[in-house]
């Protein structure tokens, strides 16, 4: 009967130290790329820092210095810069 709680016990516990925190990062990268707008100062994961200036399907152009543009794809954008938005949950 031990040997059969200890693998159950185990995979348990890899599932919340390991995979959990995992998904719970990977959703709030998706909800971050799907709320960037045209105007956000954003950080991406190479660590360029700039503003959005026009967003397409899969491609961000961000304005890294006046007249300086680099064309992203929008998973690559890492973080936002400044003052957090309220989710959707939190305006009502």
């Amino acid at each position: 009967m031990g040997a059969v709680i200890l693998p159950i016990i185990l995979l348990a516990l890899m599932w919340l130290l390991l995979i959990r925190p995992q998904q719970q990062r990977l959703r709030a990268q998706q909800a971050l790329i799907a709320s960037i707008e045209v105007g956000d100062e954003v950080i991406s994961t190479g660590g360029i820092y700039g503003q959005i200036r026009a967003l397409e399907d899969d491609t961000v152009l961000l304005e890294v210095a006046d007249g300086v543009e680099v064309r992203l794809a929008r998973a690559a954008i890492g973080q936002r810069v400044g003052p957090e938005r309220p989710a959707a949950d939190e305006l009502d």
